[in-house]
C-alpha cells in the first residue's frame, strides 16, 4: 500500500500485536484451542497450544495441525472455534495489566497489528476498553497475502500510517512476531508480562532478534524513547 502524497510522514510509530500484547488473551485461546483439537482427536494440551502456535493467524494455525497430523480437521472446525473464542473472551478477557494507562499517556502515534481476523481485534478491544486509542488504525492478517513471520502486516502498518519501516517500533510477545518485524526493518520490543509468558519467554525473544524485553507496561515509554 503506496503512501498517499498528501499525508505528512510520520517521524515515529509504535505498532502493537494484540493478543498477548494489549489483551491477554493467549492462555484462553489457548486452552480453548486445546479442548476443541482434542474433542476432535488431535489431542493437545493448553501449553503444548501456547508453544506451537503462539502468534500466526488461525488459518496457518489449522494447516500447521493437518500438516503434522497427516489428516484434515472437520470442515466447520474453524467455524467452532471461532464461537467458542468469543464465548470465552466475553466472559473471561482482560486487558494486559497496567496497558490503559501506559496508552493514555502514550505520546507516539500508534496502531495493532496482529494476527488475528479484524473483527476479532476490533471485539476483543472493545471488550477490554482499548478500542478508542487505536480505531481505526486495525491492521490484521486478512490484508495481506502473508501473515507473520513474514514482514508483510507490519509494512502494510507502516505504509499505511505514513512512516518508514526504520522509524517503526514493534512490541510482540510472539517468536513469529519478532521474526516479522525484523524481517521489515524494524526495532522490536519484546513484552514477556502476558500470562502465556513462562520463564524462559524473555530469552526466546531476545534469540529470536527482540533489541529488548520488558513485562511491565510501566518500562515502555522509556525503551520506546531509548
Amino acid at each position: 500500500m503506496a503512501r498517499p502524497p498528501d499525508r505528512p510522514v510520520v517521524k515515529d510509530l509504535a505498532i502493537f500485536d494484540c493478543d498477548g500484547v494489549l489483551v491477554d488473551s493467549e492462555p484462553i485461546a489457548s486452552r480453548v484451542l486445546a479442548e476443541l483439537l482434542s474433542e476432535a482427536g488431535f489431542p493437545l494440551t493448553a501449553q503444548q497450544a501456547i508453544a506451537r502456535y503462539t502468534g500466526i493467524s488461525v488459518r496457518a494455525v489449522l494447516k500447521q495441525v493437518e500438516d503434522e497430523w497427516g489428516c484434515s480437521l472437520p470442515a466447520d472446525f474453524a467455524r467452532r472455534l471461532g464461537e467458542r473464542d468469543r464465548a470465552a473472551f466475553t466472559a473471561e478477557l482482560q486487558p494486559v495489566a497496567g496497558v490503559d494507562e501506559m496508552l493514555r499517556a502514550l505520546a507516539w502515534p500508534k496502531c495493532v497489528a496482529s494476527s488475528g481476523a479484524r473483527d476479532k481485534i476490533r471485539v476483543n478491544l472493545g471488550i477490554t476498553g482499548l478500542l478508542r486509542h487505536f480505531e481505526p488504525h486495525l491492521f490484521s492478517a486478512e490484508m495481506v497475502a502473508r501473515g507473520k513471520p513474514a514482514p508483510d502486516l507490519f509494512l502494510l502498518a507502516a505504509a499505511a500510517m505514513a512512516c518508514r519501516p526504520q522509524n517503526c517500533v514493534v512490541i510482540e510477545d510472539s517468536v513469529a512476531g519478532v521474526h516479522a518485524a525484523r524481517a521489515a526493518g524494524m526495532r522490536v520490543l519484546g513484552f514477556c508480562g502476558g500470562g502465556h509468558a513462562g520463564p524462559g519467554h524473555a530469552a526466546t525473544l531476545l534469540a529470536a532478534g527482540a533489541s529488548a524485553v520488558f513485562k511491565d507496561m510501566r518500562d515502555l515509554s522509556r525503551l520506546l524513547a531509548a
